[in-house]
């Protein structure tokens, strides 16, 4: 059988451009064409198999996809008894879920928490999860949370990439075990034990000496032999008694487990996805898991070309167009009233619902405007990002004059030049981060840099609002947000946003710190 899909032609190309782009800028390093060659393998085999192209077909919207069985009217009893109603209907959908199951988790709604309880009760009815996320950090993030769950976690990848504290979850840790090592040991002390008598023989010997010698290398060939089937003898048990078996797609790839071997596949941050890296594990497990939030930022492309072609739309997005099967986890414990309304309207259209602890009167946003001052963008050190120094002298006169907590503050911007250039002048407080890197992430006190401001009103790459939306959704009790409305204003995201604090939070003026 061979078939073909336009998508799959027009992801196939932007797999090469993204190869060129990083062999451009990568010089002399192979661990990237791997993931170019991975994706390709995953979108060459969905061609070839005529279950997952058709899967394939329903993702895009080219036929329909069928519906779940609703809900199995048998109570379930959760192992967590704090979690909240949509969080317990994502629960009980995942276990009655079809091919494709999406949980919408925004912001602070416990995506994390849901897919553990998912996960655990699957483990009681006997079933293997494969569990992957883009990163490594947020696939140490889970594992951590399934073995805090009792749960029989296998985390396997390049040992380098994982946290340290993880080590004894990894295979290569589980084959520290002290009778696995004992084993192996005294094999490896009987190999050596030969190699030394076959080495004892001189180099002119006659023909028994010749034979006894051979003999004795064969023999140490055999028992490394050994020695290696005994590992992989462990590495099976150790797979094959894994509750949960957890990595990056590409890393999961590897480990060339049989299609459907799992009963269900989890990718967390799945909006972080690229759609051919999912396609290369989705065939191991009968039925997928989506999680994340689509309006979050999406995957990393390289390449322009690429990006044009719609290689950095994630397996999210493409799936939530076309899927019924999804739960949206309605209410968020992360931040205050004030802070999560703006992201609340404008990206979730009000669904999401805060406690009553999270809201009362105090002040807890604040944008303050730099219009007019001065306060200009200009070129970072090696002209390649943005900086604006007025702006960072903003923050320090913020923090003296409240009397922040400097462990408490976090400071993001989405330019890595002002990042950088924060890292030399807050020094003592204790989280400084581009927007990307920090997604994902919460703290106290936030600071958000914007940085731009010209008489043109060029915002960059802050017109991907995604980007606003996580950085807006990460202070738990405090948000300073420092821009130009003048140049931001024209934006009619910011314009929206810049409405909504003087409404609901604390609008004030860059000329009533300059002075202070």
């Amino acid at each position: 059988m061979s078939q073909t899909h336009p998508r799959i032609q027009q992801l196939v190309k932007a797999i090469d451009f993204e190869e060129q782009e990083e062999k451009r800028r990568y010089v002399g390093q192979d661990i990237k064409s791997l993931k170019s060659a991975g994706m390709k393998d995953s979108l060459k085999n969905l061609t070839s198999n005529e279950a997952l192209f058709t899967l394939f077909e329903q993702l895009h919207g080219d036929s329909p996809i069928p519906k779940a069985s609703d809900i199995s009217e048998v109570p379930l009893s959760f192992l967590n008894r704090h979690i909240n109603p949509s969080q317990q209907r994502a629960v009980q959908q995942i276990l009655n879920a079809g091919d494709i199951f999406i949980v919408h988790g925004p912001p602070g709604t416990g995506k994390t928490t849901t897919l553990i309880e998912a996960i655990v009760q699957l483990k009681l009815r006997g079933h293997q999860v494969l569990v992957a996320a883009p990163s490594n950090a947020a696939v140490d993030h889970m594992t951590r949370g399934l073995l805090a769950a009792g749960v029989k976690a296998v985390r396997v990848g390049n040992s380098v990439k994982i946290a340290d504290d993880l080590f004894s979850a990894t295979p290569e840790g589980r084959l520290n075990d002290k009778n696995i090592q004992k084993e192996i040991k005294a094999l490896k002390i009987r190999a050596e034990e030969f190699r030394k008598m076959a080495l004892q023989y001189k180099r002119r010997f006659g023909k028994a000496e010749r034979e006894q010698r051979n003999l004795l290398f064969a023999e140490v060939k055999s028992i490394r032999q050994e020695i290696r089937k005994t590992m992989d003898y462990h590495l099976d048990k150790i797979f094959s008694n894994a509750e949960v078996i957890l990595g990056t797609p590409l890393a999961l790839a590897e480990q060339r487990f049989k299609p459907q071997q799992f009963h269900t596949l989890f990718i967390d941050e799945a909006a972080q996805c690229l759609e051919p890296l999912a396609w290369g594990i989705m065939p191991l497990a009968k039925h997928t898991v989506l999680a994340g939030d689509h309006f979050q930022l999406p995957p990393t492309v390289l390449s322009q070309k690429a990006t044009q072609l719609g290689l950095n739309i994630s397996i999210l997005e493409t799936a939530i167009r076309n899927i019924e099967d999804q739960v949206l986890l309605d209410t968020q414990y992360r931040m205050r009233t004030v802070i999560a309304g703006f992201s609340n309207d404008y990206f979730y259209q009000g669904a999401l619902q805060t406690p009553d602890h999270l809201n009362n009167e105090s002040v807890h946003m604040t944008f303050i405007d730099t219009a007019g001052t001065g306060m200009e963008e200009e070129a970072g050190q090696e002209g390649t990002s943005l900086v604006n120094r007025g702006e960072l002298d903003l923050v320090q006169k913020i923090i003296l004059s409240e009397k922040l907590n400097l462990e408490s503050i976090a400071f993001i911007s989405p330019y890595a030049a002002q990042v950088s250039l924060a890292n030399e002048l807050l020094q003592k407080i204790a989280r400084i981060s581009t927007i990307d890197s920090f997604q994902g992430q919460e703290f106290h006190t936030v600071f958000i840099s914007l940085v731009r401001s010209n008489e043109h009103g060029q915002i960059g790459f802050l017109d991907d609002v995604r980007r606003m939306n996580v950085a807006l959704t990460r202070a738990q009790e405090k948000l300073y947000v420092i821009g130009d409305s003048a140049t931001l204003g024209q934006h009619p995201f910011y314009k929206k946003y810049l409405e909504y604090v003087e409404k609901a939070g604390h609008y004030i003026s860059a000329w009533e710190w300059m002075y202070d």
